[in-house]
Order: C-alpha cells, then sequence, then structure tokens
C-alpha cells in the first residue's frame, strides 16, 4: 500500500523538468533584482497568502472541540506538497512582535497537494504557542508552514492488523493513519486504543465513534484516566485484537504511554517492529548567558567555528556562508534557520532558548555555548 501521490507519467517529465528550471531561473533573476530583501517580502505587502518560495497557510476554519484544544483547519499556497498519514508540519505565528516555531501533526488523512491541513492543537499551561493559538486564532489569519517531514507513517504494505495507541495530543498523527486507512478501503482489522483524563478530553470522541459505526473491522477502546482504575495502559487493554502476533502497531503520546506499549510489545513477541513518535520537551539545560565558549556547527554546510559569542548571522558570514538576511535588527523574518541543538540568547531581550529543532532569527540570537544550526 502507497499513499504517495501517482507518479507523473514519464512522457510528461521533461516538460515539468524543463518547466521548474524555468520557475527557477526566473525566480533567482527576480529576486536579484530586489536584493536585499526576497521576492516575498515584497508580495507579503500586496497579500500574504501571495508567496513565490514561502509555503504559507490562511486559516478557514477554528473551531474549540474540547475546553483546552482549538482545530484549524488551513489552506495551504501552491507550495504545499501534501502529507503522509503521521508526518508533521511546522506552523509559525508571529506573537509580541517574535516569531514563534512549533510542529504539529495533521489529523486529516494523507493527501496530495490539492488538500486542506487540519490541526488540533491542545494549549498546554506553558505552551505559549498553542495557547496563543487556542485564543487568538481567527479565519482569515495567516501562518508559516513548512513542507511535511517524519518517519512515522504507514508501512508502504497492507498491514496483516493495525494498533493505534495514543495518548493525549498524540492522537493526531495515529487518527491521520486511520482515516487514511478507511478512506483506501483498508479491508483489515483496525484497532484503535486512546487515553484522556476524562471522556470530554477528547478531541474527536464523536469522529471516532461514527467511525466504529460505520466500518465495522475498527474495534474503538477509550480509557479515561481520572474516570477508572484502569485508565492507564496494561496489556490486558489489548485482549482480542485480531491477529496481534503480526500486527504493525503505532504508539504516540506521554512518555510513560510510550515505555509501557514498548515493553507489552516485547513481552508479547509481536513479530513486527514497534512504531513510535513522542511529543516531550528536552531535559532544561545549565548555562552561563555570558559564555562565548564552544563551537557553532553550521550541519548543512558542514562548516564549524569557534563560538565568539556575536549573533549566529555574523559569525555563519565569517565562516563563508551566506545565509539569507535583510535588516539585521529582527524585525523583518528573513533571516531564520533550524536551531538542531544548544542554547541560544535573544541579544535584543537577554532572554535563552534551549529548545531544539526550532526556527530562530539569526541576526539577534546569539550561541551561549557549542550550538548546531541548518545552514
Amino acid at each position: 500500500m502507497s499513499i504517495r501521490s501517482p507518479q507523473t507519467r514519464s512522457q510528461s517529465r521533461p516538460v515539468a523538468a524543463r518547466s521548474g528550471r524555468w520557475n527557477r531561473l526566473v525566480g533567482s533573476i527576480v529576486e536579484a533584482a530586489l536584493s536585499p530583501h526576497p521576492v516575498d517580502r515584497y508580495l507579503e505587502l500586496l497579500d500574504p497568502m501571495l508567496t513565490w518560495r514561502d509555503l504559507r497557510g490562511e486559516i478557514v476554519r477554528v473551531e474549540h472541540p474540547t475546553a483546552r484544544t482549538v482545530r484549524l483547519t488551513i489552506r495551504p499556497t501552491r507550495q504545499w506538497r501534501g502529507h503522509r498519514a503521521g508526518q508533521f508540519v511546522q506552523l509559525s505565528v508571529v506573537i509580541d512582535g517574535v516569531r514563534h516555531t512549533r510542529c504539529f501533526s495533521p489529523a486529516n488523512a494523507g493527501s496530495g497537494p490539492d488538500g486542506t491541513i487540519e490541526l488540533t492543537v491542545t494549549a498546554n499551561e506553558d505552551g505559549l504557542v498553542s495557547k496563543h493559538l487556542a485564543r487568538h486564532a481567527r479565519p482569515g489569519d495567516v501562518v508559516g508552514l513548512s513542507q511535511a517531514d517524519g518517519e512515522f507513517v504507514l508501512p508502504e504494505t497492507d498491514p496483516a492488523s493495525a494498533v493505534f495507541i495514543s495518548g493525549g495530543s498524540g492522537i493526531t498523527p495515529v487518527l491521520s493513519m486511520l482515516r487514511t486507512l478507511v478512506s483506501q478501503s483498508f479491508a483489515g482489522p483496525i484497532t484503535f486504543v486512546h487515553y484522556a483524563p476524562t471522556r470530554h478530553d477528547v478531541a474527536y470522541r464523536a469522529e471516532l465513534a461514527e467511525l466504529e459505526q460505520a466500518h465495522p473491522q475498527l474495534d474503538l477502546r477509550l480509557h479515561f484516566t481520572r474516570e477508572a482504575d484502569d485508565g492507564h495502559f496494561t496489556v490486558d487493554h489489548l485482549d482480542g485484537v485480531p491477529a496481534l502476533a503480526d500486527a504493525d502497531v503505532f504508539v504516540c503520546g506521554p512518555a510513560p504511554l510510550m515505555d509501557a506499549v514498548a515493553a507489552a510489545h516485547a513481552d508479547l513477541g509481536i513479530s513486527r517492529p514497534l512504531h513510535r513518535e513522542a511529543f516531550t520537551l528536552t531535559a532544561p539545560v545549565v548555562v552561563d548567558p555570558d559564555s562565548a565558549d564552544g563551537e557553532v556547527r553550521f550541519s548543512r554546510s558542514g562548516a564549524t567555528a569557534a563560538n565568539d559569542g556575536r549573533p549566529l548571522l555574523d559569525q555563519a558570514e565569517s565562516a563563508g556562508l551566506t545565509p539569507e538576511s535583510g535588516c539585521r535588527m529582527g524585525i523583518c523574518f528573513s533571516c531564520t534557520a533550524v536551531k538542531k541543538s544548544g542554547c541560544t540568547r535573544n541579544v535584543l531581550t537577554g532572554e535563552t532558548d534551549v529548545e531544539s529543532d526550532k526556527q530562530i532569527q539569526l541576526c539577534i540570537n546569539a550561541p551561549v555555548g557549542s550550538v548546531e544550526i541548518d545552514i
């Protein structure tokens, strides 16, 4: 089973390749003429959804299925290439003048470039972006997006039996997988096990019940950790799963759930490997904000440099790299890159940040100790 879009017929590939090269050539010429700012910095003044290179999305629908969640239906710009069920996208919003990026998994079935994106976000107490979206997202808002990524996906061939286990917000990638199998008329058994504090915390409770009623091969098992003694996962929760020994088991959720499922998977001797995805915060790192020690590694180019304390943009240019940049004041957002690891300090506010795999602005962020940046 493949959930990727059908391949283009071979006779059309030369034409598509020539068209792609022509578009890239035109884009390079236009951007060179408008330097130092990329084309999209000018187009967004007319319409933020009118872009040459940037992938963005317009929120077209906002729902609040539970007290702590917000569901966003997003229409992406033409650059969107679609997603495979289980993958994630990076969504960017500007909060108090600062761009913040977080990863969320689409909950809708895997789709091609013409589809919308459905994100259901849980507003965590310490989640700056999730709380902002829950409180302030409105139809018509435009957000930044990345192409879909991630290896937590359905196998290329039909599983003998599919078992999906999730906790809390981990429901979204496995729900996308479930919806994909159903849309493809998968005939094998499917078991969907989900854990939440109460029944009122399940953002897709009604949709799951409808799917179970419409598809006899689907066995829905909901457990509520604050409403029952057996609310937390035990191996007994997999009793009666058809063809369990040869099942593809997918799990996404908090670390205790992931560990318990992994132990049960091993004890049961399931022949297929366990597919897992976790959304967890890294442990806090104690740093000296004034430290200029360590090394800056520019992972994409392979270059390295001793950290001299200056903003990452300056250090990248000193290393012979030419990342895109604009005003160097932190207000144009053109010099962004993904910080893979390490701690950075915002030179305007003095705030430090240790979050990995996060978009940051190179011109206003200096490394504190060793940092890896995707340039």
